[in-house]
């Protein structure tokens, strides 16, 4: 057992790593709605986020894997920006909550970045939502291509 394993888990390492690539070198569109998911077969907040995206238009292929962390390394995302899921659309990377109209401003504005993250899943977020209706502020980040971030947009803050 221990030899399957091994072989397991090489083959879903080298699977996802083709499909990182061959996501990373397609075409960019910029009006592109085709969205690739890659989340662990159990995330339920994963799947709500995904019809959100759906619902805003966006197409989404989900992709399960049993751990992200190869996904997130090839594609440039900081282990301290990582969340429940993983996303590619455009020739960028989204991970965790992000909001669909922040989607739409990525790709209208094209900035030279890896891509977009919502950070430790925050309630009230596109696939957080609580029944009460919880929200709690949140930014959601622009990963630079050295690894660094900056706040691409601010959710849920009080008016000042």
């Amino acid at each position: 057992m221990g030899t399957q394993f091994i072989a397991l888990s090489r083959r879903v390492f080298l699977v996802a790593g083709a499909a990182a690539a061959a996501v990373a070198c397609a075409p960019v569109a910029g009006s592109s709605a085709a969205l690739a998911v890659y989340k662990t077969p159990t995330c339920a907040c994963c799947t709500a986020w995904v019809d959100h995206m759906r619902a805003a238009g966006f197409e989404a292929q989900v992709n399960e894997l049993p751990s992200l962390r190869s996904i997130r390394s090839t594609q440039g995302v900081p282990e301290a920006l990582a969340s429940c899921h993983t996303a590619m659309i455009g020739g960028y990377v989204l991970e965790g909550h992000v909001p669909a109209e922040d989607v739409r401003r990525l790709l209208a504005e094209r900035p030279e970045a890896v891509g977009l993250a919502v950070p430790a899943m925050p309630l009230g977020s596109p696939g957080m939502e609580t029944p009460d209706n919880q929200r709690e502020p949140y930014e959601t980040l622009l990963i630079l291509k050295g690894g660094g971030t900056r706040v691409f947009a601010r959710h849920g803050q009080a008016a000042t």
